[in-house]
């Protein structure tokens, strides 16, 4: 699915998932009206328009910007390079066996301050021009004939109103001028137009894609790293223009290609971690289906809660981690423990409760999840001490732990399974705060009420069918566990 944000390292991307044949009619509709918008922007350069519209093109200057932009927009995102492949293939011929293919990176089809500098430099139509060989020679997702034809309509879109804009303020008779200041204002206004338009189309695809997906990432998320791509862009063109002309303007690209590279490096760091944890969990809900989904909202339901807390955002992608993790440790639990419908025997449960410690030894290794493993680790303790592996009480309990055990409780009500019929939200939330205090962490389950009463929440369906005969519709309550004797603790235990 489309996302925009166009000062995201680099970045201004933009087709998603769900474009192509897929998407509604609707959503086709809209992209066939933007496709056409951006043939309409380029018409200027074959047919004869206003001056400040069309004006003289200056096509090496086109060409190498366009250039600068595939190949810096590929270097930036770490990806093969089309200047580095032509270089190599002229210094080494056929002697140097060719690298093996590898799977696309999504990157995206633009490198900013090379598009800025177009705009600031550049006719509006020929601005529009420079985004188009980058955006149609991207690496994409399939299917890729429509998200490339996609991501070259709206950045030409963008570009193009930008460009109109600055000229229009007017920006390059006071750029050729070098009347700085005030030169800036005419170009902060052309970069913040291109982002409104890039984020307004990304936006309408999003809300005909998937209507209940926010539309536009947060504003401090676009405006802080569009500004600086802008600078960028403006000091490439005033270099570009000044008596070092292109050579000085390629030079000024250099800082601005390694930062975007060293951002990308994290992305793709990130897209990496997020694999693992996948992989992990579709491990866990092919083993025990009736949990299948269970884990992403346990996942999603800590989120909520940490947010209402008002944890820092650093650790809120780590805590995701630990709830959708936290029942990891089922993958070393016998499969018929974990679908046995019935009740267990006082052994059979206990088997079943030391999937914590295995959960926490399978991901002790991984270094990135970090205080994850703690949640992990510890989610079925209890407040009052009773809980399960180490019998931890109050503060001593994690405070990740203390979020997903009230997170993964919430959903566990909420949810029809095969041995019970999930309850009303409006009843999981009563028992809930019968428990604070006891079972659960008093302030969790009060931002996790708050959570709910902003934000909503919907319980999981039951399977495609249903469950085989009738489920049962058992009232809620907690047992109370039953007492270890003293020393019956498990690894890790304080």
């Amino acid at each position: 699915m489309p996302e925009g944000n166009c000062g995201r390292g680099g970045e201004a991307e933009i087709a998603g998932e769900d474009a192509g044949p897929a998407l509604p009619g609707a959503a086709r509709r809209y992209g066939a009206v933007v496709v056409l918008g951006a043939v309409g922007a380029l018409l200027p350069l074959v047919l004869p328009g206003p001056g400040w519209l069309t004006g003289p093109v200056d096509w090496p200057r086109v060409g190498l910007l366009a250039v600068l932009n595939v190949c810096w927009g590929a270097l930036a995102q770490g990806g093969p390079t089309p200047c580095l492949r032509l270089l190599r293939a002229a210094l080494f011929g056929r002697r140097r066996p060719a690298a093996p293919p590898s799977a696309p990176e999504r990157a995206g089809p633009a490198f900013l301050p090379v598009l800025f500098a177009g705009v600031l430099m550049l006719p509006p139509a020929a601005a529009a021009l420079v985004a188009l060989p980058a955006a149609l020679t991207a690496a994409v997702p399939p299917p890729r004939a429509g998200r490339r034809v996609w991501n070259a309509s709206q950045l030409a879109l963008s570009a193009f109103a930008a460009a109109v804009l600055f000229r229009l303020l007017p920006g390059p008779e006071l750029l050729l001028g070098s009347r700085f200041p005030v030169a800036v204002l005419p170009a902060l206004a052309a970069v913040l137009l291109f982002c409104l338009v890039n984020c307004a189309l990304v936006s309408g695809m999003r809300r005909l894609v998937r209507p209940g997906l926010p539309c536009t990432p947060p504003p401090g998320a676009v405006l802080l790293p569009a500004l600086l791509h802008g600078a960028g862009g403006l000091m490439v063109a005033v270099l570009w223009q000044g008596p070092y002309g292109a050579f000085a303007a390629v030079l000024a690209l250099l800082p601005f290609s390694i930062s975007a590279w060293v951002s990308a490096q994290g992305h793709r760091e990130r897209t990496a971690h997020q694999a693992t944890v996948q992989a992990l969990v579709q491990a866990v809900e092919i083993k025990d289906a009736y949990t299948r989904g269970h884990s992403e909202r346990v996942g999603r339901a800590a989120v909520l809660i940490a947010r209402q807390l008002g944890m820092a955002e650093d650790r809120l992608r780590t805590l995701h981690f630990a709830g959708t993790l936290h029942d990891v440790g089922k993958l070393g639990v016998a499969t018929e423990l974990l679908r046995r419908n019935g009740p267990l025997t006082e052994a059979e449960r206990r088997a079943v409760e030391v999937h914590p410690v295995f959960g926490f030894e399978l991901v002790r290794g991984i270094d990135f999840l970090g205080e994850a493993r703690d949640g992990i680790l510890h989610h079925h303790e209890r407040l009052d001490g009773r809980g399960y592996p180490n019998g931890l009480a109050g503060e001593r309990i994690p405070e990740f732990a203390r979020i997903i055990s009230v997170a993964d409780a919430f959903d566990s009500m909420t949810t029809t399974r095969s041995y019970r019929r999930g309850r009303p939200v409006a009843e999981a939330v009563t028992e809930l705060q019968r428990c604070a205090g006891s079972q659960f962490d008093p302030a969790m389950v009060w931002a996790l009420v708050e959570a709910v009463r902003l934000h909503g929440w919907e319980p999981a369906l039951p399977p495609p069918g249903g469950w085989d005969g009738e489920v049962p519709d058992i009232p809620l309550g907690v047992p109370e566990p039953a007492r270890r004797p003293a020393g019956d603790l498990l690894p890790g235990a304080p």
